[in-house]
């Protein structure tokens, strides 16, 4: 071994053995004066403070600290005089661990290079009047000889916190910091412009509230990183850099910038996240804004900017919030709907007005440059606004323009589909977020639907180029310029809905629609889908708003009311045709309502009352009715002899006038069902001809064989039919006086079998009276010889005459 190198490792052997015997030295020394050292460590931090430390032990811990000597602290007190009344420590600390510079511990001057302080707990106490326990680390000034100093400030140049709890408290401005420190650890260099770090930290906040009323930011969320940060002293301020901070599991990039004063600190926080839910971001604020906030969702992360600012005036209370974000091709959920493809630029602050007050009643969320689809039809706003957070208040000028048919896929094909045609939309809405379904929007605006074809589904109802103006005047609706064609049928409406926003949620069926509807032309047949029974899915709540939407908008259309005043130049179903149709009617849920029509038919007049009742597979109807001077030939003709084949059209001539109330029961296609009429007509028949009926033309047969029994004349009868089913009952007894016999006629018709008439029928030939006056026409008109028959049903489904052999 070459001699220099002998050298150089004895030179180095006797330099470790001197610093292992200085650290030995130094062990014992301070083993032995562990009292002196301990009172010197606690009266150079109460040289430093206005308070009082204290502590009831200290041990070296040989390794733990090398090359400084370390000593561990057990059971240290840190208080101020007041902590018997408010109750809070400053500091509990079960253990601290020092390390002490060698060579300050020989001189005397002990210096301390790194603090451990494991299992304790900070409380930083400001009480309601501005007292605060902190105001301990206030340095001591003290006289000599007219002489101020100050004593040495003093430096740590680590420091580590191992399962601490820390909580800054200040009831004067409501404000509440508590963390569950499980590791902190702090590197400290201390130029002459301050001091520099770093802060190495694994916490849990437990509390991050600027306003204890309001809640606390970031709750119960765990907080992992390293800071950088500097002290200036000639600014009396703390810079942190930006540096990446994983809070909640995502990486933050968090910078701020501290202002320290010695009655209140200012403070600046900038925070820049990437790629985080929306739903996440809006839980680590505080319940007063998250909550209003979570009345919105975004499905795709998104990325934030935003900052938090306290003047430390406390003339604000909260500190100033302002966040924002850039939202491209998301889907976006607002009370009662979904948006999807969704972009905005968006924007919070909880200070609106320049120079107003931060809270609530002054934060405003805005969206601006917004493109979507709702329901997959296209819109913009150029900007939203939601205003006063404690009452939020959204508007904005929503447009759009799209193909009708574009709305399909998105609305379920459970009500409507659409084919062809276009929306326009403008409207002006401003919507009370909190009570959306309660205080109803306002909306101001119009939506143009032009040649569109819709197909409502639960009625299997199909309009052909529709075209209409939707306006909206705050909480009423009204539709103008209606034009809809219902197969070869072609209708002109406008419509009024009073108070429309207001009851559409909460008592649809209190909506009354109040339609205007002209055509020139109406065929009834092609209204038939509205007897069908409606196929209604009950609303249920679920979580696709578009789905909920939909059911709502259904459970509307099925509960609201319908008043329809209807006029038609000329109506045709099947072989019915009517002119000048004038009509009242009312659409409800269970049924539809004749409050009044009037029409021209047959010559005469048709005006009725009544009402269909829909069921499942049927509907139920009731008619009260006045018939006027009709053709009856053309009446029974156009109303396809009511059902029955006995006496037809054919069989009829003159004009008829008559009163009926009748009831049954009338198929989903439109079919009058037989034997389900029941009611009373009362008739008046005059100038008329009974033409080949076959009855009379038997009876005629039977007895009258040289009398023309098949063309029967009659100038007026009165009668009365009671119909029962497929029974038409004459009672009283109906006297028909003719130009070929008189009789009198009694009892039961059935248009099945059933039938039971009794039939006197004077021999007495009606011509040879025709010169006696109607005083003497009906004194002799039953006298002579009087047949007393009955009408019966044979074997073989039709009518046979027999002797009433029962007549009275």
């Amino acid at each position: 071994m070459a001699r220099w190198l002998k050298l150089s490792l004895k030179i180095l052997l006797v330099f470790i053995g001197l610093i292992i015997l200085i650290w030995v030295g130094g062990t014992l020394y301070i083993n032995k004066n562990k009292e002196r050292i301990l009172a010197s460590i606690l009266s150079q931090i109460n040289k430093n403070i206005s308070g009082k430390i204290t502590a009831t032990n200290m041990e070296p811990t040989l390794l733990s600290g090398l090359p400084d000597i370390s000593v561990s602290i057990k059971n240290v007190l840190l208080s101020d005089s007041l902590a018997i009344k408010h109750k809070h420590n400053l500091l509990q600390a079960g253990d601290i661990n020092v390390s002490l510079d060698i060579a300050s511990v020989i001189s005397g001057n002990i210096r301390i290079n790194k603090i451990v302080i494991s299992n304790a707990s900070v409380y930083l106490f400001t009480d309601s009047n501005g007292y605060s326990n902190t105001n301990i680390f206030k340095q001591k000034i003290k006289a000599s000889d007219e002489k101020q100093t100050s004593s040495v400030a003093l430096q740590i140049k680590k420091v580590d916190l191992k399962n601490v709890s820390l909580i800054i408290d200040n009831q004067q401005r409501h404000k509440l910091f508590s963390f569950d420190i499980n590791e902190v650890n702090g590197r400290f260099n201390f130029p002459d412009s301050g001091w520099v770090g770093t802060l190495k930290l694994k916490t849990l906040v437990k509390s991050f509230a600027f306003n204890t009323d309001k809640g606390s930011f970031l709750k119960n969320s765990l907080i992992e990183g390293t800071l950088a940060f500097n002290y200036n002293k000639e600014l009396n301020q703390i810079n942190v850099a930006p540096k990446q901070l994983n809070i909640a599991g995502y990486p933050f990039t968090v910078g701020a910038k501290i202002k320290l004063a010695e009655k209140a600190t200012a403070f600046a926080i900038s925070i820049d996240i990437k790629n985080i839910f929306y739903k996440d971001i809006s839980l680590l604020l505080s319940p007063n804004i998250s909550s209003k906030l979570l009345k919105f969702n975004l499905a795709k992360p998104i990325n934030i900017r935003g900052t938090i600012v306290d003047d430390g005036s406390g003339k604000y209370g909260d500190p100033l919030v302002k966040v924002s974000m850039a939202v491209r091709n998301n889907v976006v959920s607002i009370p009662d709907a979904t948006l999807t493809d969704c972009n905005f630029d968006g924007y919070f602050t909880n200070r609106d007005t320049v120079g107003g007050i931060i809270g609530d009643e002054n934060s405003t969320i805005k969206f601006y440059k917004l493109t979507a689809k709702y329901f997959n039809a296209p819109f913009k706003i150029d900007t939203l606004l939601v205003n006063n957070l404690s009452r939020p208040i959204a508007t904005g000028l929503v447009t759009s323009d799209f193909q009708i048919s574009d709305l399909n896929n998105s609305l379920g094909n459970e009500n409507f589909t659409f084919k062809g045609g276009k929306a326009i939309v403008k409207l002006y809405c401003k919507a009370d977020i909190d009570n959306f379904k309660f205080t109803k929007p306002d909306v101001s605006g119009r939506v143009q639907i032009v040649n569109a074809d819709i197909m409502y589904l639960p009625r299997k109802l199909q309009l052909l180029n529709s075209s209409l103006d939707v306006n909206f005047n705050k909480n009423d609706l009204t539709i103008s310029n209606g034009h809809i064609q219902i197969g070869k049928s072609v209708l002109n409406l406008n419509c009024e809905i009073n108070n429309f926003l207001n009851l559409y949620y909460t008592n649809p069926e209190k909506i009354l629609v109040n339609l205007q509807m002209h055509s020139p032309q109406l065929y009834l047949n092609e209204f038939l889908p509205l007897l069908a029974p409606r196929n209604r899915t009950d609303v249920k709540k679920t979580a696709n708003s578009s789905k909920a939407t939909m059911d709502q908008l259904s459970n509307v259309l099925a509960l609201s009311k319908m008043n329809v005043n209807l006029k038609v130049e000329r109506v045709i179903y099947n072989k019915f045709v009517a002119k000048n149709l004038m009509a009242n009617i009312s659409i409800k849920n269970e049924g539809i309502y004749f409050n009044k029509i009037n029409v021209r038919n047959a010559g005469g007049t048709l005006n009725l009352t009544g009402n269909i009742q829909q069921e499942k597979n049927y509907n139920k109807y009731a008619i009260d009715s006045k018939i006027s001077k009709v053709n009856v030939k053309d009446f029974f003709y156009s109303f396809d002899n009511f059902g029955q084949k006995t006496i037809t059209n054919k069989n009829l001539q003159g004009n008829l006038s008559a009163l009926a109330k009748i009831n049954g029961i009338i198929s989903p296609s439109g079919t009058i069902l037989p034997r389900s009429i029941n009611g009373k007509v009362i008739f008046n028949l005059n100038n008329a001809a009974l033409l080949n009926f076959e009855p009379l033309v038997k009876i005629g047969r039977f007895a009258f064989s040289n009398r023309n029994l098949a063309d029967v004349k009659i100038n007026n009868l009165d009668g009365t039919l009671n119909i029962k089913g497929d029974k038409i009952i004459i009672d009283p007894v109906m006297r028909v006086n003719s130009s070929v016999l008189n009789f009198n006629i009694q009892g039961t018709y059935g248009i099945n079998s059933g039938t039971d008439i009794a039939m006197d029928i004077p021999l007495r030939n009606p011509k040879k009276d025709v010169d006696l006056d109607k005083t003497d026409r009906k004194f002799i008109r039953m006298k002579g010889i009087v047949l007393h028959l009955k009408a019966v049903d044979d074997d073989k489904g039709g009518i046979k005459i027999r002797w009433n052999k029962d007549h009275d």
